[in-house]
């Protein structure tokens, strides 16, 4: 992959996903996956949390998972002038999953394209590809990794960035941005009540605000990464 400063910032597409358990409570699930869902995370839950209220987390698994919002943003140069365009998928998995491979496949497919997120290579990259399969949902190239040696991965992760090598540190996005001196995107919600949100609320539009403030916060980071100007209001567009 090239030196960072010499990525095109509009070679990169930026994104964030948001995830809820895939069923409202775990009496939902049928018998199997209950015995299942409590088999897999049985080495983090402390014995006084039950698996009931252990659920409400379960949407940081893609077996127990789905996803309800992506969000995407990218960087556009006209007549010397710089914006960051953003927008989000919503709605049923299968659908918002088939638009997003769309536009991957569409304008962010090429070699020298890059996804980009915070913690993705961990989490968001991993978590779409096994959500796809689940779905029946053909994975992009650029998200496909099989046969991948890891220098042509196409992916960025602001994290692993400020790891500098340190395999074990992790940094959280509210944590980078609030020391790298850009407004928090953490002002509203927090990934923990977003299946809350979704399921007691309903509000799909609060849940796709936060996802876009995260990845104009993740453009933000690479920007100071770059040590260039962070984006001002005037330049961010939702389309």
């Amino acid at each position: 992959m090239l030196p960072l400063e010499n990525i095109q910032l509009e070679h990169i597409l930026f994104l964030d996903i948001e995830t809820v358990p895939v069923e409202e409570s775990y009496d939902a699930l049928d018998a199997e996956l209950q015995v299942l869902f409590e088999a897999k995370t049985s080495y983090q839950r402390k014995e006084e949390i039950s698996v009931e209220d252990f659920y409400e987390r379960a949407g940081i698994w893609a077996e127990f998972g789905k996803i309800v919002c992506i969000s995407v943003g990218y960087f556009h140069f006209k007549h010397g002038v710089r914006q960051f365009r953003t927008t989000s998928f919503w709605g049923e998995e299968k659908e918002l999953l088939v638009k997003f491979s769309e536009l991957v496949n569409q304008h962010f497919s090429r070699p020298f394209n890059i996804l980009c997120g915070h913690n993705a290579k961990e989490f968001d990259f991993p978590y779409i590809a096994r959500r796809m399969l689940i779905n029946g949902v053909k994975i992009p190239i650029k998200l496909n990794l099989f046969g991948k040696k890891p220098w042509e991965v196409p992916h960025l992760d602001t994290m692993e960035l400020w790891k500098f090598g340190d395999f074990k540190h992790y940094t959280s996005l509210q944590l980078l941005t609030k020391i790298l001196g850009i407004s928090s995107p953490k002002d509203d919600i927090s990934g923990s009540e977003v299946a809350e949100v979704y399921y007691k609320e309903k509000n799909i539009d609060k849940i796709i605000t936060y996802c876009e403030k995260d990845v104009l916060a993740v453009a933000q980071v690479l920007l100071r990464f770059r040590r260039e100007d962070l984006l001002e209001s005037n330049e961010i567009l939702s389309v």
